[in-house]
């Protein structure tokens, strides 16, 4: 076997860039030369704070691909397609799976925390699970389909519909920034992001958002009467009770952030709740039948099509080696991010 240059993480804070065996396309698999891998915000608290199912392991899950070879059996792919992959690789066993409630797979993997990831030169696995995407889509884009299918996914767990009120709470991150893009399409009336800053804010009024205010004051006249769909993409502690005070009458909270403590809902809130006949819902991962979904499909024909922005969200573009040391900033917050993009191509060997 050859060797390839990957991340490997040994534990919480332990993370090299080492050479490596390079994976082989199995029976049924596909060998994937990666083009670009973006940073989920699970890949900052795994790396850094609650570790993954298995170590080592190369992390990172948002990614696009060239393939390079296939294995035994495999008529889905050739070598030269270009590629978008779902990190979710349900059993199609499980009676979720079965209905065809792939992201809710009881027996899953999962790349980057569950078998080995794209912060890699190269990945191996099933080869009917890719998505092969217009040649002439560019690899980064197609790097992010991941997130914007989180958002769809999401946005489709409620009752959105022409002249909706819609809040995007992270509206400036890059699933905010997608749920914005898919809030507009869908036909809301009014996206009003919420975040945290005037960066944040720049790029939420460049999704299409109706309005960004940062201010408590801002905040306050914009409301209302409330909105009709909150997409809190944030998972931060105090979003969900703050977004329950926005909420309209029969209105709808979607949760997709994943939150890293826990979270209080208070009395006044449970009682707008329940006085609103309003309702809280789960979002989780992005997949829907045939799989990967119409999540994935659909992002991939807005994206190839214009209809659907990404390039604006790119805030850096880096090799592998900046990998360890720029996703602890980003999880100290100590730089300016949306989406960051690692290209095994750049790395400096």
């Amino acid at each position: 076997m050859t060797k390839m240059t990957a991340v490997v993480m040994y534990a919480p804070g332990d993370i090299r860039l080492e050479e490596v065996e390079k994976p082989v396309a199995g029976p049924g698999e596909a060998l994937l030369k990666v083009a670009a891998c973006g940073v989920c915000g699970s890949d900052m608290a795994r790396m850094f704070k609650k570790g993954p199912h298995k170590l080592p392991l190369i992390c990172g899950h948002e990614f696009s691909a060239v393939v390079e070879e296939v294995g035994e059996g495999v008529t889905s792919v050739a070598p030269g397609d270009h590629v978008t992959v779902p990190p979710m690789i349900p059993c199609f066993k499980c009676g979720p799976c079965t209905a065809g409630h792939y992201s809710l797979c009881e027996d899953y993997d999962y790349y980057g925390s569950r078998c080995n990831g794209a912060y890699a030169d190269y990945v191996a696995g099933p080869a009917d699970l890719l998505l092969k995407v217009p040649e002439d889509l560019d690899l980064r884009a197609a790097a992010m389909v991941d997130p914007s299918a989180i958002a769809l996914h999401g946005i489709l767990r409620t009752k959105l519909t022409v002249g909706s009120r819609v809040a995007v709470m992270g509206g400036g991150g890059p699933i905010g920034l997608f749920a914005i893009q898919w809030a507009k399409i869908m036909g809301a009336s009014e996206v009003v992001s919420f975040d945290v800053s005037e960066e944040k804010k720049r790029l939420a009024l460049e999704a299409g958002a109706t309005a960004a205010p940062l201010t408590d004051e801002e905040k306050a006249e914009i409301v209302g009467l409330g909105f009709d769909v909150i997409v809190d993409t944030t998972g931060a502690k105090s979003v969900p009770d703050s977004s329950v005070g926005m909420i309209a009458r029969h209105g709808e909270l979607v949760l997709i952030g994943i939150p890293n403590a826990d979270i209080t809902i208070s009395d006044k809130s449970w009682a707008r709740l329940m006085r609103l006949e309003a309702g809280v819902l789960g979002s989780w991962n992005s997949f829907s039948a045939p799989f990967p979904g119409k999540e994935w499909r659909v992002s991939v024909e807005k994206m190839h099509s214009g209809e659907l922005k990404w390039e604006f969200m790119i805030t850096h573009e880096l090799g592998l080696e900046k990998v360890a040391q720029t996703i602890r900033a980003m999880s100290e917050r100590t730089i300016h991010s949306s989406k960051v993009i690692f290209m095994p191509e750049k790395t400096t060997k």
